[in-house]
């Protein structure tokens, strides 16, 4: 059914991509396995290529005048790169673009969806280096397979032990399922917060990571949409969009915004936009004199509300527009209000008081409101929540174009 690519890396979860390897053969595909120096250690190439019926790769130096070539065909022909185990160093690798082995250097020269399974010691899966490396890759499109808790080969007892080798082959399954469902859409996500200047040192902004709209971006592309992701100031990696443009301003924004929906199909709008500005920037540092400041603020232009104005004006167009609110209290029912008021399609309701998601976290819980009924999603990841969403966006768009059919 598919070629995969079987990355092995060197933790004592290697013995488990064995079964691995074979649960994928029973489920009709292909694996041509990976090997880096350390799983060596672990597992003996012999038992894959026993499994697998193909020479398993463990360098980039294989000998043969035609070995090369081989080696980049990998590249194109492989529907899906699984890693398993993944290592602490295994992911350090992919987040910063190292390549001094063949897994690491096909890592960055395939379009292939990535899926890795990370295992190593609790506490450092928990380390802040870790946790960052994972959600770099994260928000390039790269799915994970979260490791179980319980005896650690360490001796520790805890999370961090590589999930079992039929959960591994189920993700990598649904993976592949899913794969080129929206090819043809093309989706403008807005992601980040919007800076509008006081002065030329000072800003007004929020607190908008731009995670969610980040995720959105990776899972969309990962099913074959065209993305376009228009994006605030955020210290993040841009996904593999199609297009990525960079604003700061609310009025920035409204222009890219306005300017890319016209070809589109859908627009998803999670960038959590400036609603005032001041109305006149200083053009030099304000002097602190001690005494009070009074700034005056004006509206910015509703960037949902023109956009559904532009699709009021041309009968014609398809375009889906999900918004977002962000709020504080009365949460679904003010997400409610506000989509009436835009008369926008869908609205993806988060509660951002909370500090274990919502802004600047890498989790969230959202309610998403249509015409007929309201989906709640408990707390998980931006990128589940965002799968959870591209789900709907998938099911939205194959329906007639009507509020009511899209809802």
């Amino acid at each position: 059914m598919a070629l995969i690519a079987l990355g092995v890396s060197g933790g004592i979860g290697a013995y488990k991509a064995v079964e691995v390897a074979r649960g994928l053969q029973k489920a009709g595909h292909d694996v041509v396995a990976l090997m880096t120096r350390n799983a060596r250690r672990f597992v003996g190439e012999v038992t894959f290529e026993a499994i697998t019926r193909r020479r398993v790769i463990t360098g980039q130096w294989a000998p043969g005048a035609n070995a090369d070539i081989e080696h980049i065909a990998i590249a194109t022909d492989i529907a899906l790169l699984l890693v398993v185990p993944a290592t602490a160093n295994t992911v350090a690798k992919f987040a910063h673009g190292l390549a001094d082995d063949f897994l690491s250097s096909l890592y960055l020269a395939t379009n292939a969806p990535v899926l890795m399974a990370p295992a190593m010691n609790t506490n450092m899966l928990a380390h802040p280096a870790v946790r960052r490396n994972l959600e770099i890759l994260a928000a390039r499109g790269v799915r994970f397979v979260d490791p179980g808790d319980g005896y650690l080969a360490c001796g520790w007892v805890g999370k961090g032990r590589l999930a079992e080798p039929e959960a591994i082959v189920a993700a990598a399954e649904a993976m592949l399922a899913r794969r080129q469902t929206l090819a043809g859409k093309r989706v403008v996500v807005t992601a980040g917060p919007t800076f509008e200047d006081l002065d030329p040192v000072r800003f007004i902004g929020n607190r908008s990571s731009g995670r969610m709209g980040y995720a959105i971006a990776s899972e969309l592309v990962s099913r074959g949409a065209d993305v376009t992701l228009i994006t605030g100031p955020t210290s993040l990696d841009a996904p593999a969009a199609g297009a990525v443009h960079r604003v700061r301003s609310a009025e920035e924004m409204h222009a890219a915004v306005l300017a890319a929906v016209p070809a589109a199909d859908a627009l998803v709008m999670a960038a959590a936009v400036a609603n005032y500005v001041p109305e006149q920037a200083a053009s030099q540092k304000i002097a602190h004199d001690g005494g009070p400041l009074t700034v005056r603020l004006a509206p910015t232009r509703d960037i949902l509300a023109d956009v559904v104005a532009w699709r009021r004006q041309h009968a014609g167009a398809r375009l889906l527009v999900v918004g977002f609110a962000a709020e504080t209290h009365d949460v679904v029912e003010r997400a409610r209000a506000k989509r009436l008021r835009k008369g926008i399609d869908v609205i993806v309701a988060n509660d951002v008081s909370r500090s274990d998601s919502g802004f600047d976290v890498d989790a969230n819980e959202v309610t998403i409101i249509g015409e007929t009924a309201d989906e709640r999603v408990p707390r998980a990841t931006k990128a589940a929540i965002a799968a959870v969403l591209a789900d709907r966006i998938e099911q939205w768009l194959a329906r007639p174009a009507t509020a009511e059919a899209r809802a």
